[in-house]
């Protein structure tokens, strides 16, 4: 499993309180347009690493999609992103 510990992206999910202590969140980094689950993108949808990308591409934004919940990602210039798009990740940090 891809670990990354980005205090900076962990704080610009949106949904999350700014006070909160800091934790580990387990999921993946996906795009809006698919959130969760990849696979109403037909044959896109059976790679999801080339479905995030080619959604992104295509003016979708990167999220990050752990459990039943999806976080936006507001930097969506971070250089990870890409480099992990679809890979299971941990984000760890907490934000004041």
């Amino acid at each position: 499993m891809k670990r990354i510990l980005v205090i900076g992206m962990f704080c610009s999910l949106s949904g999350l309180s700014a006070w909160a202590a800091p934790q580990t969140l387990t999921g993946q980094i996906s795009d809006g347009m698919c959130g969760k689950s990849h696979s109403g993108m037909g044959d896109m949808g059976k790679n999801p690493k080339e479905c995030t990308l080619g959604c992104v591409k295509g003016g979708g934004k990167y999220v990050f999609a752990s459990g039943d919940k999806v976080y936006d990602i507001k930097n969506q210039n971070f250089a990870s992103l890409a480099a992990n798009a679809a890979a299971n990740v941990q984000l760890t940090g907490g934000c004041r």
